[in-house]
């Protein structure tokens, strides 16, 4: 289904960025508009994407504040979209956001006003719960959720369920979890064959059947400032994206 997906997860470290530049670059491969916006003071996924974080003119605060997004949005050539960038004034933007009025309708009501130009929206969130995270699952109709198969990771899932639950009672009836995604998987590990069969358990219908594997060029990628495709297509990094991407089309096509 086309529309505003926000990847997050609360634990940091689990692919999160990662899943949204790879996955912006691969919907965009097959002919789709996309925009990734970076959600995330850090402003990785913005370096990722080939884009100077320092050098935007307009970025993700610029949105929050009232700007129009068309103004706030810069062409990553390399990778082939849309980018609504991220660097340390987010951080003040989340600041003032505190004390705003409706403050977590506020991306929500921005990027309304881009819903006809793109397929797929894209929200790399920060990896904790705040302003901008509850902000993302307001304004998505899907949460994406990248999870690393290790101990920790069912334990870190729960809060976030719980948390999308009271998005969706308060003030985003329509959110629902588009897909649970495996990441930084290594077959040879038991811990993480044992994670996973658990995920097959609790989230059957979810869980998507692409799996990322632990791969170097992917690892790489991000600090040449390219997706992975563009990177190493024929790595399995690149082809385990291009089969979500295809994963995520089919159910669209299904609903």
């Amino acid at each position: 289904m086309k529309g505003i997906y926000a990847i997050t997860n609360q634990k940091g470290g689990v692919g999160k960025t990662t899943t949204s530049v790879n996955l912006a670059a691969s919907l965009a491969a097959t002919g789709r508009n996309v925009l990734l916006l970076d959600l995330d003071p850090q402003g990785n996924a913005t370096t990722a994407s080939g884009v100077d974080k320092n050098a935007l003119e307009r970025s993700a605060a610029d949105l929050l504040s009232g700007e129009k997004p068309r103004s706030c949005s810069v062409r990553a050539e390399a990778a082939g979209y849309d980018l609504i960038g991220a660097n340390g004034a987010l951080t003040v933007a989340e600041v003032e956001l505190i004390n705003s009025r409706k403050r977590e309708f506020r991306l929500r009501d921005a990027l309304a006003r881009l819903k006809q130009n793109y397929d797929y929206t894209l929200i790399d969130c920060p990896p904790t719960l705040n302003t901008l995270t509850i902000n993302a699952l307001v304004a998505a109709q899907g949460v994406i959720i990248p999870i690393q198969c290790e101990y920790f990771a069912l334990e870190g899932l729960s809060s976030l369920l719980q948390t999308i639950e009271r998005v969706r009672q308060t003030a985003n009836p329509e959110l629902r979890i588009e897909g649970v995604l495996r990441t930084m998987f290594d077959p040879r590990n038991n811990l993480a064959r044992d994670v996973s069969r658990q995920l097959t358990i609790h989230f059957e219908k979810e869980l998507y059947e692409a799996i990322i594997p632990r791969n170097v060029a992917l690892a790489e990628a991000p600090s040449h400032g390219m997706p992975i495709l563009q990177y190493d297509k024929h790595s399995r990094g690149s082809q385990a994206y291009l089969a979500l991407a295809g994963e995520m089309l089919t159910r669209g096509d299904a609903e």
